[in-house]
């Protein structure tokens, strides 16, 4: 088991073409919640766990998010530029593997966060990780806990915590967009633009996808009309926090 993580990606480089007309302008992850862009919402998440280096990959209006980040004293970012090619979620993983190292790592999507109830979720994943039995944790959210998510759930989850599709299952969790991976996953792993989802299915045959239920209120936002939602969601879950 591994009680502390100090490297991980995030994965900022999507088009956010749901968000527009406010991403005609300026990239997704650059979207304020609450005062606080997308972006610094996961990397604050980072630095609390004491992260000390993340890979920030980019592509659309990159050099908003380089100058963005440029001020960021912790963790250390590495900006992997995708600016010529999108290469997806896995993609994005493999070019930047160089930089991510041998060791497990944290994976966040640059347009989920969540406000912790209690230990931090990312410490209590990287406690969770078993390295002899798991590929890949995922940070799994309840539909209950959740704003801003319309689809179903992602997977069912069995007692000892491995992961199965949920097909919709209303009993079934949510990913919650922060993971923590292997990267011996990743080598015999394609160049080009492909997706993380199929590595989970990978995971899944062989009994090594696993999930961790967060503590907390997890917040999506996808389109315009997500914002005062999230922003009020974010309002009422630190509240509780009083």
């Amino acid at each position: 088991m591994t009680a502390k993580l100090d490297t991980a990606i995030v994965l900022a480089a999507g088009l956010g073409k749901r968000m527009r007309p406010i991403t005609d302008t300026i990239p997704k992850p650059l979207v304020k919640i609450a005062g606080k862009t997308l972006l610094d919402w996961g990397l604050d998440s980072l630095a609390a766990a004491g992260v000390g280096k993340a890979v920030v990959n980019v592509h659309y209006l990159p050099e908003q998010i380089i100058a963005h980040v440029a001020a960021r004293r912790t963790p250390k970012i590495i900006i992997s530029d995708e600016s010529e090619k999108l290469l997806d979620s896995a993609g994005g993983i493999v070019k930047a593997l160089p930089e991510l190292g041998g060791k497990p790592f944290y994976i966040l999507n640059a347009d989920t966060f969540w406000i912790d109830q209690g230990p931090l979720n990312l410490g209590r994943l990287a406690l969770a990780w078993d390295a002899a039995k798991m590929d890949i944790l995922l940070m799994l959210a309840d539909l209950h806990q959740a704003t801003g998510h319309y689809g179903s759930t992602d997977f069912l989850v069995a007692p000892d915590g491995g992961l199965r599709r949920s097909k919709g299952d209303p009993a079934g969790l949510i990913y919650a967009g922060a993971a923590i991976v292997h990267p011996r996953l990743f080598e015999d792993a394609q160049s080009g633009p492909h997706s993380l989802n199929a590595y989970f299915d990978t995971a899944i045959a062989a009994g090594r996808l696993f999930g961790m239920p967060m503590q907390g209120h997890w917040i999506t936002v996808g389109t315009p009309d997500a914002i005062p939602l999230a922003e009020a969601a974010v309002a009422g879950a630190l509240a509780e926090l009083k």
